[in-house]
């Protein structure tokens, strides 16, 4: 239940944030571990760090105003890959801050990072964990993914896609590799 009530608060208060560019801007959401977040080690579960992710890319799709035209026409977003590495464990009732953002994308998927970030005791800042998704969006009636120049008109963006990090690369290279596995 308490997904449904941070996607629920996440959706009402995306609306009174401030637009977002999806090209160049950062998703921060603020959150706190809760004990439904843990698992027998109490600390965060490595399933909870994945689903909370989805949140960040949620708020990229309501406040880039993408969710008007995934609405219209029933695209549903769709996770082809990820990987993830964790850091430092987040414990009962640590606050912390997911931040989202687009690094690159193909023709038909975007690559996003994931960072989930707490403070130390001196406030510095400390990375719990980092993701890396393939991530697009699937036209269902069309039966193929709607393509990144399509949502980006949608939403009035022109960008070209920023050249891949080697770790990016690596990433994307990994996912081929496994394609090809039975």
């Amino acid at each position: 239940m308490n997904l449904w009530l941070r996607v629920l608060h996440l959706i009402i208060t995306s609306f009174f944030q401030p637009k977002l560019d999806p090209v160049r801007d950062v998703s921060r959401l603020s959150f706190r571990v809760w004990p439904h977040d843990l698992d027998t080690s109490l600390h965060m579960n490595n399933g909870r760090y994945w689903t909370l992710m989805d949140l960040g890319r949620t708020d990229i799709m309501i406040r880039s105003g993408l969710w008007r035209p995934v609405l219209k026409h029933g695209w549903v977003p769709v996770v082809g890959a990820g990987q993830i590495r964790f850091r430092r464990e987040l414990r009962p009732f640590r606050s912390f801050t997911l931040e989202t953002r687009i690094l690159t994308w193909s023709d038909s998927h975007v690559v996003m990072e994931h960072r989930l970030v707490s403070k130390s005791k001196d406030g510095s800042p400390i990375i719990n964990a980092i993701a890396l998704v393939r991530a697009g969006l699937y036209d269902r009636k069309e039966r193929c993914f709607v393509s990144v120049s399509r949502l980006m008109r949608e939403v009035g963006v022109q960008a070209e896609a920023p050249a891949a990090a080697p770790e990016v690369k690596a990433f994307l290279k990994a996912e081929e590799t496994l394609k090809s596995v039975a």
